[in-house]
């Protein structure tokens, strides 16, 4: 019995450290979504800036586009806010918001300081959207293709460096 308490830690340390060795190297930003190559799902909300005008899922078909899913109580999104208004408005890339779990009152007030990069903006309040797309929390991402297919997801915010890696699969989905 003394022999197995003495070796236990050992035992457990070692574990520990084959798991930890596991996950180095592999990428966190990108988790692999159940949606990749489906649809965006079915939905139904009013556009942020017009409570009367409904978008649908038709809306977000025609041209390669990013799904950017963002809030007001989302300090990343607010890092990530310029380069997206930077992407709009020097590349022409088109971006739909999903305003997740917002006060839309807020949100509106955010677009007018922040500028507004968005095409058109999805008023997700309570999140259905969002759950339906398996969102995890805000930023994220999806790249979009011009029949409104999920190409590829992205998790957390878009910085020059992930624009770079965004933009090349754009150009990939508008050759293929």
């Amino acid at each position: 019995m003394r022999r197995i308490i003495v070796i236990l830690p050992l035992v457990l340390f070692v574990a520990l450290g084959l798991f930890l060795w596991n996950g180095i190297g592999k990428d966190t930003e990108s988790i692999p979504s159940p949606l990749l190559n489906k649809p965006v799902p079915e939905f139904s909300l009013s556009a942020l800036l017009d409570e009367q005008q409904t978008v649908t899922a038709a809306d977000l078909k025609g041209r390669p586009a990013l799904l950017n899913v963002w809030a007001t109580w989302c300090p990343t999104c607010k890092q990530e806010h310029a380069q997206l208004n930077r992407m709009a408005r020097d590349e022409g890339i088109v971006i739909y918001g999903v305003n997740y779990k917002d006060d839309r009152d807020k949100a509106r007030i955010w677009l007018d300081k922040y500028l507004n990069p968005y095409a058109l903006n999805i008023y997700d309040p309570e999140g259905k959207l969002g759950l339906n797309l398996g969102v995890y929390g805000a930023p994220e991402t999806f790249l979009l293709d011009a029949q409104g297919i999920i190409r590829y997801k992205h998790v957390g915010a878009i910085d020059e460096r992930v624009w770079s890696e965004l933009r090349q699969k754009m150009h990939q989905m508008e050759v293929n």
